[in-house]
């Protein structure tokens, strides 16, 4: 009753009317502590200079949003995937909180348009607008709870904005993504399994490596050798993504340039 009486009022009157109605249109509910999600919207580069000297921005917030946004997203996934083990759920919970999906549900919910800062993102700074969206939810924590923020991340947010059935075909096959990938970009690839009979755990256990290029670029482990593949591949899954896969090239470039110094000097 409180909410609906003072919505129209602090939307249209005073001084924060701009942060009142931002913090409606992209979540549907009124603030108590508007100071929380003005501060949510400060980035590093427009930092605050305090009087004592310190500088206030939104990372601390950040910090707590991705743990809230973390534990969230594990609740949600435990009970709508009843079934699942571990290993899918672990994959699930990384896909969806990665910095590449946050910044695109920060975009879908258009609060990248309402973001503070003193440069334009640079290519280090895809993710900025990720990092706010987790900024924005530990206010939201802070401001209303746990259960709030739980209520309104699901119903309002994933529910609306991630198709679920696509990220989770997506996570079904990761040796076959990374096959794919090392194929298109004329990568040399191979996984090397070994076993382990029991001696580190209380049952027996695979344990997979990725090489790409001659470099081991990920590890995983499982109870079955097709288990261990697939999470190692997931561990490379993040790094060989296109907006990331110059960072290998660049990296085996340099290891094939120091290969042919090394020749040369041998053969003088």
């Amino acid at each position: 009753m409180l909410d609906f009486l003072l919505r129209p009022f602090r939307r249209r009157f005073g001084a924060d009317k701009h942060y009142y109605a931002m913090v409606d249109d992209l979540f549907g509910f009124i603030p108590n502590n508007i100071e929380l999600y003005k501060l949510a919207l400060i980035h590093k580069s427009a930092s605050v200079l305090l009087p004592d000297g310190r500088s206030i921005n939104n990372e601390r917030l950040e910090y707590l949003g991705d743990a809230v946004i973390e534990a969230v997203t594990s609740d949600y996934l435990f009970i709508e995937f009843p079934d699942r083990d571990e290993g899918f759920l672990t994959q699930l919970r990384s896909k969806i909180v990665s910095r590449q999906s946050l910044n695109g549900l920060a975009e879908q919910l258009g609060l990248d348009r309402h973001l503070i800062l003193n440069q334009a993102p640079g290519v280090t700074q895809k993710h900025i607008y990720g990092d706010a969206f987790e900024a924005m939810m530990g206010a939201i924590y802070l401001d209303q709870g746990y259960n709030f923020v739980n209520r309104l991340l699901i119903n309002r947010i994933y529910f609306r904005l991630l198709d679920m059935e696509q990220l989770t075909a997506s996570e079904n096959d990761f040796k076959s993504r990374l096959i794919e990938w090392c194929q298109k970009n004329h990568h040399r690839f191979s996984f090397e399994t070994t076993f382990d009979k029991g001696s580190r755990t209380n049952h027996p256990l695979f344990y997979t490596t990725v090489m790409i290029d001659g470099l081991e670029v990920g590890h995983g482990s499982g109870e079955s050798k097709k288990e261990a593949e697939q999470h190692a591949a997931f561990s490379v899954a993040g790094f060989v993504s296109d907006e990331q896969s110059a960072s290998l090239l660049d990296r085996v470039d340099r290891l094939e340039r120091s290969a042919v110094r090394t020749e040369r000097r041998a053969a003088q």
